[in-house]
């Protein structure tokens, strides 16, 4: 079996994160990202849900996924997964949005997999070009000209049509943003949003596309990548994040970001591209 290489880079000068896994066999469960991924599978097929859909991707689809798109995958080739993206915090895509459409609205992305060669020759040469620590401008040029087209032919305006019980569910959501340190019940948040149990499930899971637990557990681990990148010892990010030991964290932070989290803190701590 090929030999697992995850290689994480952050770009100081476009504010985003980089990284490549190839040779990957894990799974990752139903989860969001407070973030934008773009991403590129190089080679290897998975089975993908987003957003209550099926895809099976391959070689050559590049992933669009917005802030709080829910989604999973599995390898469903027998083989492995080569894989690179990009991770654009919500802060650097409103800047670059701006940039480039002179309004200062958030956007989003209209599919999640799609197929475009010239979307993929900028999104290849941008990321090799993070990955290999270029400091000319070009690597901004290359950005600014993969969003512009991503904005024209994928984009729109961010937000989706109100949900039931939409006020109830961003009271839980946030109640969890603001106590996550702190030991939560299902009958704290039925409290805070006035649901019963049941009732805040299903709302919740319809609205969010996973479970109040698994977005905690989300929050969590957001939480804890922002105290790792800050030099944060990973025992120290377990405590200050609610999880209820190291092991129990360094699970999560594997199973939702695919690095553990003493790989991840290096990343930030040697100021530059991570091995793991």
């Amino acid at each position: 079996m090929q030999k697992e290489v995850r290689t994480v880079c952050y770009d100081d000068d476009l504010q985003l994160e980089a990284y490549r896994f190839e040779g990957i066999a894990q799974p990752f469960p139903n989860h969001f990202h407070d973030y934008y991924v773009i991403g590129f599978i190089e080679a290897g097929t998975r089975c993908l849900s987003c957003k209550n859909k099926e895809y099976t991707v391959a070689q050559g689809n590049i992933l669009l996924f917005n802030p709080s798109d829910n989604h999973s995958c599995v390898q469903c080739d027998g083989g492995t997964l080569d894989y690179r993206g990009l991770n654009i915090p919500k802060e650097t895509m409103l800047l670059l949005a701006e940039e480039i459409t002179g309004q200062r609205v958030p956007i989003g992305f209209s599919e999640n997999v799609i197929k475009n060669e010239e979307l993929s020759h900028y999104l290849h040469s941008l990321h090799q070009s993070i990955m290999d620590g270029s400091k000319e401008f070009e690597k901004e040029e290359m950005l600014l000209l993969l969003i512009s087209l991503l904005i024209e032919q994928y984009g729109q305006p961010s937000g989706n049509c109100i949900p039931e019980y939409s006020e109830e569910i961003e009271n839980a959501c946030a109640f969890m943003s603001e106590h996550f340190a702190e030991h939560i019940t299902l009958e704290t948040l039925c409290k805070c949003s006035g649901l019963s149990k049941s009732t805040l499930l299903r709302a919740f899971t319809k609205s969010k596309g996973v479970t109040p637990y698994r977005y905690l557990q989300i929050i969590r681990i957001s939480k804890a990548k922002e105290l790792l990148e800050k030099g944060a010892a990973p025992a120290d990010a377990a405590v200050q994040t609610g999880f209820s030991d190291q092991s129990h964290f360094s699970n999560f932070f594997h199973m939702f970001i695919g690095l553990s989290p003493a790989a991840y803190r290096r990343i930030f701590k040697e100021g530059g591209k991570n091995h793991g």
